[in-house]
């Protein structure tokens, strides 16, 4: 899936939270408490609970790896969670203090956003503050629009269905979006069951920061290829500030444009080929 499908895929996953989330608590009721900012505080961490469970797993599903959806999922929805439940009060401090402007609320849900974005940050494969930029400026949008349905519609339970969805489609596409167009350095897969895929690698660019081993385990490879010539863990990808250095770790061999390599420094359009899967990387300068 290349990266600019995957805005699309965290657009779409994260307006199906925002559903969820309009579901669940119309379901428990639009007012869970009769104080208005406990209230807020529950139905605010019920839909980041929501929409940040669909958008942790986003990147699981467009690489067909249900353990890294499983696995992201345990980080973003927690957040999520914490994020809906301090975000909406706030929201609504803000707004009561603004004489009931929009503009309170949708800050609320810009940190709701933020903290999605870091959460997605944190267990991707791009910066956390990218994904903090792409979830404040989502929440932000979306948190206007949601408002904006709320207001718009007559028929107040429509607009909250309507809101939430515009609000997880928000967060969900500029925190992708984001790293998109800020990424300096990717890699394609041109052949192989993931062909078309995108994998962001700016998170391993710097010079003793986190490395990140390809491989055919989604246990034990950070970007796992469904190759069976790939061995678990086959190859190691190191930062060297302006590019990535490849290291071959299999017995079959890692090959840099058809010549088999131990180490080598990669270059943009490189051709890498490992098992029957072909991998182009990119690189912005």
């Amino acid at each position: 899936m290349s990266r600019r499908t995957r805005t699309y895929y965290y657009a779409v996953l994260g307006a199906i939270g925002g559903l969820i989330a309009w579901r669940a608590s119309d379901v428990l009721g639009l007012s869970l408490s009769t104080n208005l900012y406990v209230s807020e505080l529950l139905v605010g961490g019920l839909i980041g609970l929501c929409v940040g469970l669909l958008i942790g797993a986003t990147e699981g599903i467009v690489t067909r790896s249900p353990l890294r959806a499983l696995r992201t999922c345990m980080v973003s929805a927690p957040l999520g969670l914490a994020a809906g439940a301090l975000g909406l009060p706030l929201g609504e401090m803000l707004f009561q203090a603004a004489g009931g402007a929009a503009l309170g609320r949708a800050l609320g849900w810009g940190l709701f956003g933020l903290a999605i974005g870091l959460a997605e940050g944190a267990t991707g494969r791009t910066q956390m503050w990218k994904g903090a930029v792409g979830g404040l400026a989502g929440g932000l949008i979306g948190g206007l629009l949601l408002e904006s349905a709320r207001r718009g519609l007559e028929n107040p339970v429509l607009g909250k269905a309507v809101g939430l969805t515009l609000l997880g489609a928000s967060t969900g596409a500029f925190v992708a979006l984001i790293s998109v167009l800020l990424s300096k350095a990717w890699l394609e897969v041109t052949s192989g069951k993931l062909k078309g895929a995108e994998f962001v690698l700016d998170k391993f660019l710097h010079p003793g920061g986190p490395a990140a081993i390809v491989g055919s385990s989604p246990l034990k490879a950070d970007i796992a290829l469904p190759d069976p010539d790939i061995a678990p863990q086959h190859a190691l990808l190191t930062g060297a500030g302006s590019h990535i250095n490849v290291k071959d770790m299999s017995r079959s061999g890692t090959y840099v444009d058809n010549r088999r390599i131990e180490v080598a420094a990669l270059v943009d359009r490189q051709r890498i080929r490992m098992g029957n899967t072909e991998l182009v990387y990119h690189e912005r300068r």
